[in-house]
């Protein structure tokens, strides 16, 4: 039972509503802030080169138009000129729809979750949802509509800038490899840097994809590639983030490491 001052024998602290939650609450408020405040900071600047693309397709000044339009007419009349390319193409478009793109994540995160890369695959999991959200977020904040064609290939519902497919593609491919980064490093660098290159692979031909197709413009595809790296980048910096510990800073509730332990 607590004294008379409303404390609890042996502790010298109220008991609170909350118990000891309110102290852990704390302790994970302060661990957490000054990720999500770095990994914000960085994002204003790994997405400046986006938001300079989305500014003059706003302006849509005439060298990104002329740009732009000629890329589309180009391509797409090498699609109509031969049925077999299209086929191709509408088959990676309905391969890569982002929720199948996201769900292929599941299995990477179960092996790192296994291999002992708990918080790694939270943050990777956390940050491709996320990262899903916001790009559709882009795409309403920009509001650029899809390409005329005279004689259209396919259709696509929404707004244009940036590419969803590019976006998603290369977000997911980005937060998997960041997850399973430390998994490779136990085989020949050539793996590494062969899964490197397939995903680079992937997102460009992901980006052609709807250049062909004519659904978007190659600023799109551009941007949706530099949107997922800076917003991928970000996050993990945010992330890796350890701020200074102040003194006495941490002590309401000790932590102790688990053994083994890893991110």
């Amino acid at each position: 039972m607590p004294d008379a001052s409303g404390t609890w024998p042996g502790t010298g602290s109220s008991p609170g509503p909350t118990g000891a939650g309110g102290p852990r609450l704390r302790n994970l408020l302060r661990a957490t802030a000054p990720r999500v405040g770095r990994g914000l900071a960085t994002a204003v600047v790994t997405c400046v080169p986006v938001a300079l693309i989305a500014g003059l397709v706003q302006l849509q000044l005439d060298p990104l138009r002329r740009l732009d339009e000629g890329a589309i007419r180009a391509a797409t009349d090498v699609t109509r000129a031969n049925p077999a390319l299209l086929d191709a193409l509408l088959g990676w478009q309905q391969a890569l729809l982002p929720w199948h793109v996201y769900l292929a994540v599941v299995p990477v995160a179960i092996w790192t979750w296994r291999a002992g890369l708990r918080a790694r695959t939270v943050w990777g999991v956390a940050t491709a949802l996320v990262g899903w959200n916001l790009g559709l977020d882009v795409k309403l904040l920009v509001q650029r509509a899809r390409p005329m064609v005279t004689d259209p290939i396919s259709h696509a519902p929404g707004y244009s800038f940036p590419s969803g497919h590019v976006f998603n593609v290369t977000m997911a491919l980005a937060c998997a490899l960041v997850m399973i980064w430390p998994l490779l490093r136990r085989h020949p660098p050539a793996l590494a840097y062969g899964l490197l290159f397939l995903a680079a692979v992937v997102s460009l031909l992901t980006a052609l994809d709807r250049v062909f197709l004519g659904v978007h413009y190659p600023s799109d595809t551009v941007a949706g590639v530099l949107l997922a790296l800076a917003l991928t980048y970000s996050s993990w910096a945010g992330f890796r983030y350890k701020p200074a510990r102040r003194a006495g800073e941490g002590r309401d509730i000790p932590i102790h490491p688990q053994p083994g332990g890893r991110r």
